[in-house]
């Protein structure tokens, strides 16, 4: 009896001890749940704090305040006719001022593409117009007019860059309901052929072709070759508030071509980069400080047959115009310019769904074919001694079997997993918008050095591929790995 209730005062003592200990517990973690939440609070202000939002390398905004120069350059002569990219020098352009052994340093994807980029003699201020400024004054020899004809002939664009944007020539179009959209065809023609059945598109075409008729009526069955000698640029800008600063988001050019005519004697080297009629000097009958290039003058026709000198006034105007467009947003009206862009994209769909409809048909069959085969194999009623094998028993040796060329296998999958791969990291960098097209070359260069990283990928499927094949030539399939498809492309 003594040893029993012994027993339960201990049960009861510890009964007691356990509440205590457990009201302690209770205690303690509710005294330790604000500094639990005081310890977060203040580690997620230390977090927001530090958030900073930053730009990419290459794609960060320019403020220009009024009246700062500006920096024209000029990238390439390309052709959709014959894919051959040329540097804008090649011809006999203006370039005083210029120094040719200047360049801007490229990355990698523009040196792969050919890009060269040059100061040019344009000069720009911000937010002050310029009407028919004088750039240069040229005399061309017959070899250099016929240089010209042929660059034009084969429909030869230039492309200027101003603030990284590409300068564009403006193009509407308007769809269905009416509504008109604004796109932009890159890059602008040096000049243009005109002929007699020429549906001419431009505004002042038609009186463009009715001057160079009346001028050179016995020549009229010929195409004729007009030099666009006149550039009239407008720079859209967006303008900050808080700053005063300004924000170049659009650069648009209209070429016109214009045969200069003056009265007296003008000294054209005293006249570079003055406006005509400034001041009372370098006056033209053609346009002026206070008059624009009309479109209804006489084109500038060269002949390649002529061999006296050929006398051309290259001009431009400057126009600058507020814009609503945000920077962040400026790329969106080159980039909508693709007019079948959401042709492609249907077409790709429509690709795609077709695969994967007749990938799952295809699966299906050989679902069904294999279960009934399976079936067969594990009634054992039906499988007896002597009975010969069907289905794909009959075949499994030749499935297991290594393939004839199990080299050249592994290699060409390897070569394929690493395409594949890099191409779906390209895609996802895209995306992500880390490849803008404010950053020329940027493209190229992520490709190559995807390619170069992934090696890693399609070296291990190539390795494991020609190990289950029970290749012993590892050495071999190494390099073949890596050295097949750079040689063929490079």
């Amino acid at each position: 009896n003594m040893r029993g209730t012994r027993t339960a005062e201990a049960a009861r003592n510890g009964g007691k001890s356990r509440v205590r200990a457990g009201a302690g517990e209770r205690t303690s973690s509710s005294s330790l749940l604000p500094k639990v939440q005081l310890a977060s609070l203040l580690v997620a202000t230390f977090l927001v704090v530090g958030c900073e939002s930053f730009y990419l390398p290459g794609v960060a905004p320019t403020d220009y305040m009024p009246g700062e120069k500006l920096n024209a350059k000029v990238e390439a002569l390309t052709s959709t006719r014959t894919q051959l990219p040329y540097e804008y020098y090649v011809l006999p352009f203006c370039r005083n001022g210029v120094d040719m052994d200047q360049q801007e340093a490229l990355n990698l994807g523009e040196v792969l593409r050919g890009s060269r980029i040059y100061n040019t003699p344009y000069t720009f201020n911000m937010g002050v117009n310029q009407n028919c400024k004088i750039l240069c004054h040229k005399e061309y020899t017959q070899e250099e007019v016929q240089e010209f004809a042929l660059m034009i002939e084969e429909e030869y664009r230039a492309h200027f860059l101003l603030d990284n944007l590409p300068v564009a020539m403006t193009v509407f179009h308007e769809n269905d309901t009416g509504e008109t959209t604004k796109t932009y065809e890159t890059g602008y023609p040096i000049g243009h052929v005109i002929t007699e059945n020429s549906g001419e598109g431009e505004e002042g075409r038609e009186e463009t072709s009715k001057h160079s008729s009346e001028s050179q009526s016995s020549k009229s069955s010929k195409p004729q070759i007009a030099l666009f000698n006149h550039l009239r640029f407008t720079i859209l800008y967006h303008e900050d508030p808080k700053k005063h600063a300004q924000r170049i988001v659009g650069f648009e050019v209209e070429p016109l071509s214009v045969k200069h005519t003056y009265l007296n004697k003008v000294d054209f080297d005293e006249c570079l980069g003055r406006q005509s009629g400034e001041n009372g000097l370098c006056n033209l009958n053609t346009c002026s400080v206070k008059k624009q290039v009309s479109l209804n003058e006489q084109p500038l026709i060269l002949d390649p047959t002529r061999k006296r000198r050929t006398e051309v006034l290259w001009t431009y105007d400057v126009i600058y115009q507020p814009s609503k467009i945000k920077w962040s947003t400026r790329w969106d009206t080159y980039l909508q310019s693709a007019d079948d862009a959401q042709v492609h994209w249907f077409s790709i769909l429509n690709s795609f769904m077709i695969v994967l409809f007749l990938s799952g048909l295809i699966a299906m069959i050989m679902i069904r074919t294999l279960r009934k085969d399976f079936d067969r194999y594990q009634r054992k009623d039906v499988i007896e001694e002597g009975q010969e094998e069907t289905g794909w028993k009959l075949v499994h040796g030749d499935v297991f079997r290594p393939p004839v060329m199990s080299g050249w296998l592994s290699v060409m999958i390897g070569t394929g997993v690493q395409l594949s791969v890099s191409a779906c990291f390209l895609m996802i960098f895209a995306c992500f918008g880390f490849l803008s097209p404010a950053n020329r070359g940027a493209l190229m260069q992520a490709m190559l050095f995807l390619f170069v990283f992934m090696g890693m990928v399609g070296g291990y499927t190539s390795a494991r591929l020609f190990r289950m094949f029970k290749g012993n030539r590892w050495k071999s399939n190494s390099l073949w790995t890596a050295m097949l498809y750079p040689g063929f492309v490079f």
